[in-house]
């Protein structure tokens, strides 16, 4: 009984993270070497995605339409709805700049490799994961400017770059082609040693989160705003997060998916990424404040690893639960 209410290993792990990066965080050099560190995580792990899924997998889940319809409309119609809905409401409990960002944070796409990761771990549809979180963060690069205009009556969008695409394609889908193209001489070898994908996907994430949770503490995250008003953004962030994760799930059933294409459209659909806010907030808040706009992605970002984490866990256990069950009441040969 005990065990069920203690965070497991990787939750223990990911807090030690951030509380090392809040007092020691990687700056200068050493935040050079982990960002390569990160990239190059990132890419083994879309590597051995690629070499580790057969191209009948990849095709189905490029043909799962239904499923990435899902996952587009929780990350562009759902979240600026509820930021828009819910802003008489959650507007009080931060500055007019934090909810600024706030409003940011729900024109953003989803994330790449900790949506596909923790699909990977809750032993999801992690083929159909690919194929909707990079679909996601590249047209994020053309819908958030218009959903930024259009909510806050903002312009700017014209500036964004083909520079995003690239880093996109270059850092992620190269190397599941790559994959691909080597699963024929290595497919089997990963197969027989599943585990290392696994320690790559952790890996990631928690390379992630000190990378980021870094940069966030040497821009003075614990200096910007009083601790009241960051507590106010806490509950903003978990009240959005709240709403993605329980309309994702339940839609997700009530539309008929199965258990692999729930969590696929949980953990792709619930996301927003720190990685692209970043850059597109600098093009389109130009002349404001860009530290009260990037503050609430920020959080969203570790509060969303943090909840997902134990969510994945959870999904895996009960998976785990499931199998021994019916392999104890199946038939004996």
């Amino acid at each position: 009984m005990l065990r069920r209410f203690l965070p497991d290993r990787f939750t223990c792990a990911l807090l030690l993270t951030v509380l090392l990066a809040s007092v020691l965080p990687c700056r200068g050099a050493w935040a050079t070497v982990f960002g390569w560190l990160t990239d190059a995580a990132i890419a083994l792990l879309f590597f051995l995605h690629g070499a580790k899924l057969s191209r009948q997998a990849v095709l189905a889940g490029i043909t799962h339409w239904r499923l990435h319809l899902v996952v587009l409309a929780s990350t562009f119609v759902l979240f600026p709805l509820l930021g828009w809905v819910l802003r008489p409401l959650l507007a009080p409990l931060v500055t007019p700049g934090l909810y600024l960002g706030v409003l940011f944070l729900c024109a953003l796409p989803s994330t790449v490799q900790s949506s596909i990761a923790f699909t990977s771990i809750a032993r999801g549809n992690v083929s159909a994961a690919v194929c909707s979180a990079s679909a996601s963060s590249l047209l994020g690069i053309f819908i958030t400017p218009l959903l930024v205009g259009a909510m806050l009556e903002s312009h700017g969008g014209g500036g964004m770059s083909w520079h995003a695409v690239g880093e996109i394609v270059l850092q992620l889908l190269v190397p599941f082609v790559a994959g691909q193209v080597a699963q024929r001489w290595i497919g089997g070898w990963v197969q027989r040693h599943r585990p290392l994908v696994g320690v790559v996907d952790q890996g990631s994430i928690l390379l992630v989160v000190y990378t980021a949770f870094s940069a966030s503490v040497l821009q003075g995250l614990w200096r910007q705003v009083p601790l009241a008003v960051l507590g106010g953004l806490l509950v903003v962030n978990a009240v959005l997060l709240a709403l993605a994760l329980l309309a994702t799930r339940y839609g997700a059933r009530a539309l008929g998916f199965g258990r692999e294409d729930e969590i696929t459209i949980v953990f792709c659909g619930s996301k927003k990424s720190l990685a692209s806010g970043v850059p597109m907030a600098k093009v389109l808040f130009a002349g404001h404040p860009l530290g009260m706009i990037v503050l609430p992605i920020m959080l969203f970002h570790q509060m969303q690893l943090m909840v997902c984490a134990v969510l994945a866990r959870q999904y895996a256990r009960r998976g785990t639960a499931k199998v021994a069950d019916e392999g104890d009441v199946a038939p004996a040969d």
